[in-house]
């Protein structure tokens, strides 16, 4: 069982790394393109499954509260992208979430809930200006239904795998050692 976990998340992981492109929503409908983006994106893959991991590792009422705080600033940077509301410094905040997010999950670093929340909500209203900012020919609206869609997906991924390594690796060392993996990931991201 811990060998099919493990297997998963690197196929998870893996399955990012050639995609660069994203569905045209003239081609394929404003929501596919809004669903397929993060998934698109190893930076994207990356931090949404760490939200999750690191939700899992503080466990309680975190469980659904630092997701849905990633979500709810999310829509929100994406409705001041749209609104050509700038924001500073977006794709090194992006990158910067991934290292720090890994490094949260690597420590399984264990705040109150309410402070967890903030440090997602704050990076993720980087990457809803991002999504924001990439809107091209598609609908807002369905566009931004779809991505909404396809990050909650990855967050309950992250939370579904943060679960099980705790119970297969006693007290969650694989799941550690994911979050150290995400964080390499990003700073190979930053400098690559």
């Amino acid at each position: 069982m811990n060998r099919r976990i493990l297997i998963a998340a690197a196929a998870l992981i893996a399955s990012a790394a050639p995609a660069f492109a994203h569905l045209n929503p003239e081609e394929h409908g404003s929501f596919a393109a809004g669903f397929s983006h993060p998934l698109f994106g190893l930076d994207h893959i990356l931090v949404m499954v760490a939200v999750g991991l690191w939700a899992a590792q503080i466990g309680g009422r975190a469980l659904w509260m630092v997701p849905t705080a990633f979500v709810s600033m999310m829509a929100v940077g994406f409705a001041l992208a749209v609104a050509g509301v700038g924001l500073p410094f977006v794709e090194p905040a992006i990158l910067a979430s991934v290292v720090a997010l890994g490094l949260l999950v690597a420590m399984a670093v264990r705040l109150d809930t309410a402070a967890s929340a903030a440090i997602v909500g704050i990076f993720a209203l980087f990457h809803g200006h991002a999504h924001g900012g990439e809107l091209g020919s598609a609908g807002a609206l369905a566009f931004s239904v779809g991505f909404i869609g396809a990050t909650a997906l990855l967050h309950v991924a992250g939370i579904g795998l943060g679960i099980a390594l705790q119970r297969l690796s006693g007290g969650g060392l694989v799941a550690r050692i994911l979050g150290g993996a995400t964080a390499v990931a990003g700073a190979a991201l930053i400098f690559g």
